[in-house]
């Protein structure tokens, strides 16, 4: 691999060697994940979506003991303790911050204040420039073939990432549909800086998602997943019992509170963390479709930035 570190906005941004962020996932991005994609010379996240704020702080503290190299947090800012999360955050000295869910006014602020970079997740133009205009320092860009939960313009990649290009000025990340280094290229001229990547770092070792989820996810196929849940909060699933459940539901016009009743509690717990494939609610991206192995995050780090790098000089003569 070209050890030869790449330099944009990004990389700089960041002190990374590769323009390549692992998402913060629920259920799958512990310290484990975060310090190995960090270690390998991308950017490494901590979810901290399925974390209580003691326990986060716990993954923080032993991220830091397995890397020297810089990575971050995920928030998704509609988490009930968002306060205590951010004073954990800026305790622990984090340096990078990428929020989602939410309004990125609330917290960009203060975050900056205390010397961390912020990124906010976005699904449409007009929301990149509300994250632009709060000061945020870049913007994820995420499309519709994204797994978990979902922006509700059902925008793709291919669209997305070109029209925020030409809305905002900041540095842009693109994230949905990504797993090889080929999409990466695709994303980068589409105006991206950067990829964000999450269904292909579920499939690794470090990743704390079950065994039969990661399994359940390298035997998925073109169309094994679906948007669903589109009245409480849009999220794409693997499909299986559970899904039906949903789908079945949806089809007979259950309201908001009927779909509520369904989903229950701890229902991502249970698919992704407990490995329950029957009653769990399983989160992945289309791009499933293309993983076919479970491999270490430095590997993947590495496989990725080959392939980007082979499909560049075989494309483009620059």
């Amino acid at each position: 691999m070209d050890e030869q570190p790449w330099t944009n906005r990004i990389t700089t941004l960041f002190q990374i060697k590769f323009p390549i962020i692992q998402a913060g996932m629920v259920w799958a991005s512990g310290w484990r994940l975060a310090s190995a994609v960090s270690n390998a010379g991308a950017l490494g996240l901590i979810g901290a979506g399925s974390m209580y704020p003691e326990v986060l702080r716990e993954h923080i503290q032993k991220c830091k003991a397995a890397t020297d190299k810089p990575f971050g947090v995920n928030v998704p800012l509609m988490y009930p303790s968002v306060a205590e999360i951010m004073q954990i955050i800026v305790a622990e000295k984090v340096p990078i911050v990428f929020t989602s869910a939410g309004n990125p006014k609330n917290w960009t602020g203060y975050l900056k204040e205390n010397g961390i970079k912020v990124v906010h997740v976005i699904s449409s133009s007009k929301f990149a420039k509300k994250a632009a205009d709060a000061g945020c320092d870049a913007v994820v860009a995420e499309g519709f073939e994204a797994g978990g939960h979902n922006g509700r313009e059902e925008t793709t990649s291919m669209v997305l990432i070109p029209a925020v290009r030409e809305a905002i000025s900041i540095p842009l990340i693109a994230a949905g549909g990504i797993a090889t280094g080929r999409q990466m290229l695709a994303a980068m001229v589409l105006g991206a800086e950067a990829v964000q990547i999450g269904s292909r770092f579920v499939c690794t070792p470090e990743a704390s998602s079950h065994p039969a989820f990661k399994e359940a996810v390298i035997n998925a196929e073109e169309g094994d997943t679906q948007m669903s849940l589109k009245k409480l909060m849009p999220v794409r699933l693997l499909k299986n019992p559970f899904y039906e459940k949903v789908r079945m539901a949806e089809l007979k016009g259950a309201d908001e509170e009927a779909l509520t009743k369904i989903l229950g509690r701890a229902r991502a717990k249970k698919g992704m963390f407990e490995g329950d494939l029957t009653e769990g609610e399983l989160e992945i991206g289309q791009v499933s479709a293309l993983i076919k192995k479970i491999k270490p995050a430095g590997e993947v780090v590495r496989e990725i930035w080959n392939d980007f790098l082979e499909a560049r000089k075989n494309n483009f003569d620059y």
